[in-house]
């Protein structure tokens, strides 16, 4: 298994994680709180979620490191269309 974390500084992360969740929840199996989220994109690939005060974090797990950088794309290209009027800075994803 492979996974990849970022942290990306935002206030809004509560609210960031949520918009995710509930965007994936009409489709994927998907579970949240305001401060924590999973979200399975199959029963090999998960994104998790943790807001912070000031921070969103997401860690993508999945087979391979491909997939888990492909999958990181879809999440930050959710992401940035839910913060469009707060540009985020590009994460940066670290091996885990």
């Amino acid at each position: 298994m492979h996974a990849i974390e970022t942290d990306i500084s935002t206030p809004e992360a509560s609210r960031f994680l949520q918009q995710l969740c509930k965007h994936w929840s009409h489709r994927l199996n998907v579970t949240f709180t305001p401060d924590e989220g999973r979200v399975a994109f199959s029963e090999s690939v998960v994104c998790l979620m943790r807001a912070a005060p000031d921070t969103l974090s997401l860690r993508i797990e999945a087979p391979t490191a491909e997939e888990t950088t492909r999958m990181a794309g879809v999440v930050i290209d959710h992401l940035q269309r839910f913060a469009f009027r707060e540009p985020l800075a590009v994460p940066d994803w670290r091996q885990t």
